[in-house]
């Protein structure tokens, strides 16, 4: 406070604004207000990074989707779907279904440059062996980049056949629940042309939660075109019924 005389030699009093210090109860309840919004906000943080990719299992469904809609497209087409793979005169497979739908993923030139008559890895298809499709990986798997683990549900009594076509028809148990193409772990990756696919054993791994790519769950696409995540919590029972395709889900495991 300090003492000024005005133009007339009136003093007046200047009074300065004191500085109002932080109380120690007032620290505590800002510390605590920030810790609650820490706690809050750390399980979602973490969710989005685990993995590396936070946007990685929604880009999974979108493939799937796309590969969902391609394999409906082809069986419109063709009334059936791919086979699991095709195979030359003495029954040796040759190409795997997903080089069968490429027309209907956008990729007409790459499939048309294809020789179907030869084995996908012939020096003959080395071009298309060598491409790298966007469509068939999922961003979480430190794989090569021809490498896919969108894999089609190849287990007896599943979806796909082997070297024959399936129809939608085929199908007696609800198509909601029936598996088609399982987002299969890292270590069952394979050349997105090769023909190999998912047996039991594989789709039954998908209920141990390491083998996973997304936490605690996988995503797969059903018969009716409909993609979703998987929970891990599913018992391998549950996974077997989801296999079959006409109430054989009680059939004894696969060694």
């Amino acid at each position: 406070m300090t003492d000024h005389p005005d133009e007339t030699g009136v003093e007046f009093t200047e009074v300065k604004p004191s500085k109002r210090k932080f109380t120690l109860i007032e620290f505590t309840v800002t510390v605590s207000i920030i810790a609650m919004i820490v706690a809050i906000l750390s399980p979602i943080l973490r969710s989005r990074d685990r993995g590396g990719h936070g946007h990685s299992r929604t880009h999974c469904i979108n493939n799937l989707k796309n590969i969902s809609l391609a394999l409906h497209n082809y069986n419109n087409t063709y009334g059936g779907l791919p086979p699991a793979y095709t195979v030359d005169a003495d029954g040796k497979p040759l190409h795997s279904w997903r080089t069968l739908i490429l027309p209907y993923l956008d990729y007409r030139p790459l499939y048309e440059s294809i020789d179907l008559t030869k084995p996908w890895d012939d020096p003959a298809n080395a071009e298309a062996y060598a491409m790298q499709l966007s469509v068939f990986q999922c961003p979480s798997a430190a794989l090569d980049p021809q490498q896919t683990v969108y894999l089609a549900v190849t287990a007896q009594g599943g979806f796909f056949g082997e070297d024959v076509p399936r129809k939608f028809t085929d199908v007696t148990d609800d198509p909601h629940e029936t598996l088609m193409v399982i987002e299969a772990p890292f270590k069952n990756a394979v050349h997105w042309m090769a023909p190999r696919d998912a047996d039991e054993r594989v789709v039954l791994s998908l209920a141990n939660e390491a083998e996973l790519h997304h936490p605690g769950a996988s995503v797969a696409a059903f018969v009716d075109g409909t993609v979703r995540a998987i929970s891990d919590t599913i018992s391998k029972s549950e996974f077997r019924r989801m296999i079959s395709i006409a109430g054989d889900e009680n059939r004894a495991a696969s060694p």
